[in-house]
């Protein structure tokens, strides 16, 4: 299957994922009572491009003649690269105890030479730079190159944040956070690459039953590791109406299982419609600019959990 950047109209619809992502930041901030870091916008940004790297990566494992679009995987990592930089000054802001447009060089030298989440953050740039780095390369090549360097650069920078946060002080904590952020990732980033890149009905009756295949999983590894997570950073079901981070969780929950119930009809109504060439390439397009705006909600949830104290 060929691969392309995406176009024209296209293009625009999955540009709904950013304003979906930034509802899911502004319910958070409804629910903390305006209590939320400026942080988590950029967070969120930051997480849907960089699943949607990892997405356009492993497009190849999910069918072997698809190939990523090596200039959009360019451009998304540096991107990506752009909006963690933007997350280490926040953070650094944050340490120093001074507004981001206060903060000195010395301080964010410091702050990244000395503090652990300084030094994991320089980690993220090396791995989203690589990333965009090598994927500038081969376009620039144009010859058929493997993704699997990509795959394990996204991967790690993914994963780098979640599995050195609050959850590795607990037990198989680390391993519980990998797993929720990778899953979530390559739920959504998988989505919005075949919509990015697959163009007619016969491409979309070929990789959509894949994907379906391996969303189910996903969405079960996401929900069991968010439920454990979320339960052990409250020590309970009490703090769920209590706590600004309860209330997100609990937001987060709600459209989880609204994701649910939409998987659960777009295989009833879409995926065996898309299988059999019932269904245009156009229509299957927009069922998936749909689900993908509705987890980027669910993005921007997660995005301001990160954030809440």
């Amino acid at each position: 299957m060929k691969s392309g950047t995406t176009g024209g109209r296209d293009a625009v619809s999955l540009l709904l994922i950013v304003p979906a992502g930034l509802l899911g930041v502004g319910l958070a901030w409804v629910l903390t009572a305006g209590d939320l870091p400026a942080q988590a916008v950029i967070r969120v940004l930051a997480d849907c491009v960089g699943a949607t790297v990892l997405g356009l990566a492993a497009l190849p494992r999910l069918h072997a003649r698809l190939q990523p679009p090596w200039r959009l995987l360019a451009v998304l990592a540096g991107i990506w690269c752009g909006t963690e930089f933007a997350i280490l000054l926040f953070e650094a802001a944050d340490v120093v105890g001074v507004p981001l447009r206060r903060l000195g060089a010395e301080q964010f030298g410091t702050f990244l030479t000395e503090i652990s989440a300084g030094q994991v953050g320089i980690a993220i740039l090396l791995g989203t730079g690589a990333t965009a780095g090598y994927s500038a390369l081969i376009y620039r090549r144009s010859e058929a190159a493997s993704t699997d360097l990509v795959l394990v650069f996204a991967a790690v920078a993914l994963i780098l944040r979640p599995i050195t946060g609050h959850m590795s002080q607990q037990s198989f904590g680390s391993v519980l956070a990998a797993v929720h952020a990778l899953a979530a990732a390559a739920w959504f980033g998988l989505l919005v690459a075949l919509a990015s890149v697959v163009r007619s009905r016969g491409q979309w009756a070929t990789v959509l039953p894949r994907y379906s295949a391996v969303a189910l999983p996903l969405i079960g590894a996401v929900a069991l590791t968010g439920i454990v997570n979320g339960l052990v950073r409250l020590g309970g079901l009490g703090p769920l109406l209590s706590t600004g981070y309860g209330r997100i969780l609990l937001a987060k929950t709600v459209v989880l299982l609204a994701l649910l119930a939409l998987g659960w009809w777009w295989r009833r109504s879409w995926v065996g419609r898309a299988a059999d060439h019932r269904m245009t390439a156009d229509a299957s397009l927009r069922r998936a600019v749909i689900e993908v705006a509705v987890m980027a909600v669910a993005f921007g949830l997660a995005s301001a959990l990160a954030v809440t104290a």
